[in-house]
């Protein structure tokens, strides 16, 4: 858990989406990669709808969602204050207003129990914390294996979604069984988008999403793929057309038809 501030020499500032986000992140502990830039670039959000975000660390996926589409009225959640603190000045940075609430999501506050959002999104720890050794960097730590069950995050999700709003997330693939059981106990219409690294392999993230109310048949989509060619063989980026549009351009991320 990490509760003071970072120093401005324990911080960098890192470019998404081809430079239109500029983003405050430490220098060690938990860093934003790829995987809440294409989670934001899922949620089919319009100008003039609310939005939360679960557990939004420095506010990457708020940023970026933000930034692709103006008019948004965004809050995040966020339980270790020195994040929460980030995530306030990257959306004041990128000239987004926003409101970030320091709390635990598994008690969330009176004033977020009282709102409705249009859309609600989250990048749940990805591990959990018996089954793997603990990360040095405590603020990082919580992000890879945080304490609260995945289905509390599914479920405050579905609560604090208004009737048809969406709810996102990102995942890895071997938790898929853990997060469908969630989903299913109180959103609809879900489906799953595998992402695979390269063409011709397994998937080791998923990409679900479900509808307040939905009453549409379960869809699982064909793979995503991340990377061009078999292997990476040179220096340089190499990901596919519509991955670079996105982490470069700033695109939306549609699910398919």
């Amino acid at each position: 858990m990490r509760a003071e501030p970072f120093a401005e020499a324990a911080l960098a500032r890192n470019a998404f989406l081809g430079g239109r986000v500029q983003l405050w992140q430490p220098r060690e502990g938990y860093r934003a990669g790829i995987d809440p830039v294409l989670l934001a670039a899922t949620v089919p959000a319009q100008p003039g709808q609310r939005v939360l975000e679960l557990g939004c660390g420095a506010g990457p996926a708020l940023c970026c969602l933000g930034v692709r589409v103006p008019g948004l009225a965004l809050t995040g959640i966020e339980v270790q204050p020195a994040y929460a603190a980030l995530a306030r000045r990257n959306l004041s940075e990128n000239g987004l207003s926003g409101t970030v609430i320091e709390a635990d999501i598994a008690a969330p506050p009176a004033a977020l129990r009282a709102q409705s959002f249009d859309h609600v999104l989250a990048n749940p720890p990805y591990f959990h914390a018996e089954s793997r050794s603990a990360a040095p960097d405590g603020g990082r730590e919580v992000a890879l294996a945080g304490p609260t069950p995945l289905a509390t995050w599914v479920a405050l999700a579905a609560k604090r979604l208004a009737p048809r709003g969406t709810a996102s997330f990102i995942q890895r693939a071997e938790r898929l069984p853990e997060l469908l059981g969630a989903m299913q106990a109180g959103l609809g219409s879900l489906e799953i988008w595998p992402l695979a690294p390269r063409a011709g392999r397994a998937p080791r993230l998923i990409l679900a999403r479900g509808r307040k109310g939905g009453r549409a048949a379960f869809r699982l989509h064909a793979p995503l793929v991340l990377h061009d060619g078999a292997a990476h063989l040179e220096d340089g980026e190499d990901y596919t057309d519509v991955i670079r549009a996105v982490l470069r351009e700033g695109r939306a991320l549609n699910f398919p038809a």
